[in-house]
């Protein structure tokens, strides 16, 4: 059973989540479409992108236990993916600047050998600091979060954008609720640690 944990993400940061609790799995990069659909909520899209990103996996992983997990950044409401450049990565921080902003995490683990699916989004409140210009410019230089939700790193230097971080699993925000996904794994009785 310790081999037959499966986690459906390219993702470095979901990796060392993971390896908190298990060193025992394996990944691979789902290849699905995350565009959103049409009046989709930011949660009813990681939950759908999730679950997806478990399923891609199934054909190939017809006995094992597989992770999916997708998350979005909204600023007023509105879905911000990341950024993948400076300039944009400015926008996200200059619009966050003085904000309370919410991440949503889906998350699913998919029995490939039973076929049972169970899934869940965790939610996860960043309150940013009125951010300057020149702020934001040493922190970006520094850091290059551009592969991130928000345009920054929590566990890393990013801290120093914030107010306060409200939510019940700081892995949450790296994008992998470990918490919870602890729970779903013991409920499919595989062995943590």
């Amino acid at each position: 059973m310790e081999n037959r944990l499966i986690l459906a993400s390219s993702s470095p940061f979901r990796k060392q989540v993971l390896e908190k609790v298990t060193p025992h799995f394996s990944s691979f990069s789902p290849d699905i479409d995350e565009s959103p659909q049409k009046d989709e909520s930011a949660q009813q899209l990681v939950v759908r992108l999730a679950e997806q990103k478990a399923l891609a996996g199934a054909a190939s992983y017809p006995q094992h236990l597989i992770i999916g997990s997708d998350q979005v950044c909204c600023i007023d409401g509105e879905i911000v993916g990341k950024p993948g450049n400076h300039v944009n990565a400015v926008k996200q921080l200059s619009r966050a600047s003085g904000k309370t902003i919410m991440f949503y995490t889906g998350l699913a683990l998919y029995n490939s050998q039973t076929q049972h699916m169970e899934s869940l989004v965790d939610t996860f409140e960043v309150g940013f600091r009125e951010l300057s210009p020149s702020l934001i410019e040493r922190y970006l230089n520094s850091e290059q979060p551009y592969n991130c939700a928000g345009s920054f790193k929590s566990e890393g230097s990013g801290i120093v954008l914030f107010k306060y971080l409200r939510g019940d699993d700081p892995n949450t925000l790296i994008g992998l609720p470990l918490i919870k996904l602890c729970g779903l794994l013991e409920a499919q009785n595989y062995p943590l640690l």
